[in-house]
């Protein structure tokens, strides 16, 4: 309908609100009736047609005459329009009694002395490591390197790298005791 295009053009180029006014007369109802025989409420169809009128006028500067016309552009804006609120719809509520969205407790204070004090002790322990092996095991554990990588990084045999990563373990196990 080359009167429709003109009204859509009309719409882009001014703001106009009489072109407008004709364009939501003509396809106003026409939408609703595409979206209920679509499955939409009646409710669901007039609120989707309202919103998809307000985007007609909205982005009327990105419609193409070339590519469509003026119903087919208008139509496929509706059809994304009821996509969008049945994708909505569809996303499960979150449940407040759900245990995964409860905080968690906060520790009492004897867990809280406990976890402090062994985190002193594995702090002392790595204070008897050589720097040699703090960086191998930093680089082990922190940087989650494998071995063949941290030898590469460091420009030293496999084998070194196990070693220093086993000496290592045997003065953190002898420094904690029972802890380890």
């Amino acid at each position: 309908m080359p009167q429709m295009e003109d009204h859509l053009s009309r719409v882009a180029q001014d703001g106009d609100r009489q072109a407008f006014a004709e364009l939501y007369a003509h396809f106003a109802p026409r939408i609703k009736g595409f979206l209920m025989r679509g499955g939409a409420t009646p409710e669901e169809a007039e609120d989707l047609a309202q919103d998809t009128m307000v985007k007609v006028m909205n982005k009327a500067k990105l419609f193409d005459p070339a590519k469509a016309s003026a119903s087919t552009w208008i139509f496929t804006i509706a059809r994304n329009a009821r996509i969008d609120a049945i994708r909505k719809a569809s996303k499960p509520s979150l449940d407040g009694e759900d245990p995964a969205l409860m905080p968690e407790e906060a520790p009492r204070a004897d867990v809280t002395c406990e976890l402090k004090e062994r985190d002193a002790r594995i702090r002392s322990a790595l204070g008897v490591l050589s720097a040699d092996q703090l960086t191998v095991m930093r680089l082990h554990f922190y940087e989650d390197e494998p071995h063949s990588v941290i030898a590469e990084k460091l420009d030293l045999p496999l084998g070194t790298v196990k070693s220093r990563l086993r000496l290592a373990f045997e003065k953190i196990r002898k420094e904690l005791g029972d802890l380890a």
